[in-house]
């Protein structure tokens, strides 16, 4: 009697290694995994979020970005970012201000070259006026959360009650407003500081993503569709 095949040790460790590599690749040059760690990017990212950042579609140089260019920087795409403060540290957030705008906020509402930009992804959780946050940029008294480095920047490029935003620079907004710290409060993202773009949110802590295996592929579907 003939025993059915079995794999060798050795095979199985080829298949796992393989997979490995696959996988070390994918994550190096094509997927980056993100926690969102706070409530700046509600409803859109929820606290708790896993979201997978495409790494192409902001590569600038190799294989990839040949194969798959990017040809512009959007308003309104959503960026993985080194943090400006802190380069250890990336952040999520809105690409709002593109170079050239000139940009400024009236009672929390974007304008760009003097026209209020619409923006059905803003949200706004219910908050006592801030002139700084509201009426950016506001510059008769600082708040306490202002990068002192851009405070100076502030003081010296604000022109006519707007800012413009430098070639090469983006400036960042959080979807909930009255509860992100973002470019108005740490100034603008450089071009090469852009890593990925939020995808897809994998794995939330929302009912979406709980039950059923048809129920988890319809959360993912919902979560690809948040992020659209």
């Amino acid at each position: 009697m003939k025993h059915p095949h079995r794999p060798h040790v050795a095979e199985v460790f080829r298949t796992l290694l393989e997979l490995l590599v696959v996988a070390s690749f994918v994550m190096t040059f094509v997927i980056q995994p993100i926690r969102i760690p706070s409530v700046s990017m509600q409803p859109t990212m929820r606290v708790g979020d896993f979201v997978f950042g495409n790494k192409q579609a902001f590569a600038q140089e190799g294989l990839w970005s040949r194969l798959l260019p990017r040809t512009t920087i959007r308003r309104g795409d959503l960026a993985v970012f080194i943090f400006p403060p802190d380069p250890g540290k990336d952040l999520v957030k809105r690409i709002v201000g593109l170079p050239g705008d000139h940009l400024r906020l009236h009672n929390g509402h974007v304008l760009i070259n003097g026209q209020t930009l619409p923006e059905s992804y803003a949200f706004y959780s219910p908050a006592p006026l801030e002139p700084f946050r509201d009426d950016f940029p506001f510059l008769r008294s600082i708040d306490p959360n202002v990068d002192p480095v851009w405070w100076r920047t502030l003081r010296t490029s604000a022109r006519t009650g707007e800012i413009v935003v430098p070639a090469g620079q983006y400036f960042m907004l959080g979807d909930n407003r009255n509860e992100s710290e973002d470019s108005r409060y740490w100034g603008f993202v450089s071009r090469n500081a852009l890593l990925a773009e939020p995808a897809v949110v994998y794995l939330s802590t929302a009912t979406e993503h709980r039950g059923s295996l048809l129920s988890r592929l319809r959360g993912l579907w919902a979560g690809f569709r948040r992020l659209r």
